[in-house]
């Protein structure tokens, strides 16, 4: 198994189909071996009706219920422990990442590198229908983040990004519980010195079902998990850093 897309869905019945309908083809066109993993995340909907009817149609498709209590983190914690790939990308099932974008992602983590990232801002990047306050925010806060952490990665919190799974092992333990995951891993990947690289991504605002981001209940979570990061990158004299492989350890 090459890929395992890890796709949390909490309430998401009037998109789920579509999005892992648009997955499926689209990896199979390409020819990439791989597992879509559905993170029913205590769905109060007809999720669960629709992705048992999905599992008759879609071969790749593996659904597992997160128990509670929700949140975005949880089930994609749950969904890394449970993937079978040797690359991890985590997906939302609310159609705004493109499929074609996850094919080029796999693609280039084949040429060696330990994670890609994506940025919907770069030359080649598209936002549709960002709402504009969550937009100045988004920007202020990878400002930020750029600054306190000397980075030129200008798209930290964008949730669309791939890992090897050995990676996402050397990134434990994980502290987040919602949507500060999407920083905690790739600042981690950064602070710890594992290899990565930046493609541009295309992101479209959901068309059905709310958003399940909430400014107000995530800035401080947010927060605390980057001056997490920087605590590591200061203090840490490098106890977290990615071991070279050292040739025969282990024999």
């Amino acid at each position: 198994m090459k890929l395992s897309v890890v796709i949390p869905a909490h309430n998401e019945e009037g998109v789920i189909a579509a999005t892992l309908r648009g997955l499926y083809a689209t990896l199979q066109k390409a020819e990439i071996s791989h597992e879509l993993v559905v993170i029913d995340d205590n769905s109060s909907d007809t999720t669960a009706d629709i992705l048992r009817e999905l599992a008759a149609e879609i071969p790749s498709l593996r659904t597992v219920t997160n128990s509670p209590p929700n949140g975005y983190g949880l089930a994609v914690r749950r969904g890394i422990d449970v993937a079978l790939g040797e690359y991890v990308a985590v997906n939302m099932a609310d159609a705004s990442d493109d499929p074609d974008d996850l094919v080029a992602f796999f693609r280039k983590a084949e040429e060696g590198y330990d994670a890609v990232f994506g940025n919907r801002f770069a030359r080649g990047g598209k936002v549709i229908d960002y709402p504009w306050p969550k937009l100045i925010l988004n920007r202020i806060t990878n400002g930020l983040i750029c600054l306190l952490f000397a980075s030129r990665y200008t798209d930290t919190t964008n949730a669309f990004k791939l890992y090897r799974r050995d990676t996402l092992e050397g990134l434990k333990p994980f502290l987040s519980h919602h949507f500060n995951l999407t920083v905690e891993l790739p600042l981690k990947t950064i602070v710890r010195g594992y290899s990565y690289t930046v493609l541009p991504n295309r992101w479209y605002n959901r068309k059905h079902g709310e958003s399940k981001l909430r400014i107000k209940e995530m800035g401080s979570r947010y927060w605390f998990v980057i001056f997490y990061c920087l605590i590591e990158k200061w203090l840490s004299v490098g106890d977290y850093q990615k071991r070279p492989c050292v040739e025969g350890e282990g024999d």
